[in-house]
């Protein structure tokens, strides 16, 4: 089942260059994992610290597989660095499959 997954952070307002360098590095490193659909970035009109991540998975153990990496981790510890509060992690499966089940 398709995964969905939204990822929250918030930066510190100065080094913008760099943050959307390791974004967009995470994300072409991303790219080429198993499973891996699709991605965006999105930036708060208001906030433009607080940015989100939508990213499309072909399943959810294509996601933990990615998320739960070495490589990964490495570039998440990177961003933590300019990070003002933890990562938040929002993971949803696409569609409603309970609803069948009743």
């Amino acid at each position: 089942m398709i995964a969905k997954i939204i990822i929250k952070r918030r930066f510190a307002d100065e080094n913008r260059p760099q943050i959307l360098s390791l974004l967009n590095k995470i994300r072409t490193i991303a790219m080429d994992q198993p499973g891996y659909i699709s991605g965006e970035t999105l930036m708060q009109k208001d906030f433009p610290e607080n940015m989100a991540v939508i990213a499309t998975w072909q399943n959810m153990e294509s996601w933990l597989a990615w998320k739960n990496s070495e490589e990964r981790k490495t570039y998440e510890a990177m961003l933590e660095i300019y990070q003002t509060r933890p990562t938040q992690y929002e993971e949803y499966h696409l569609g409603t499959s309970f609803a069948s089940e009743k």
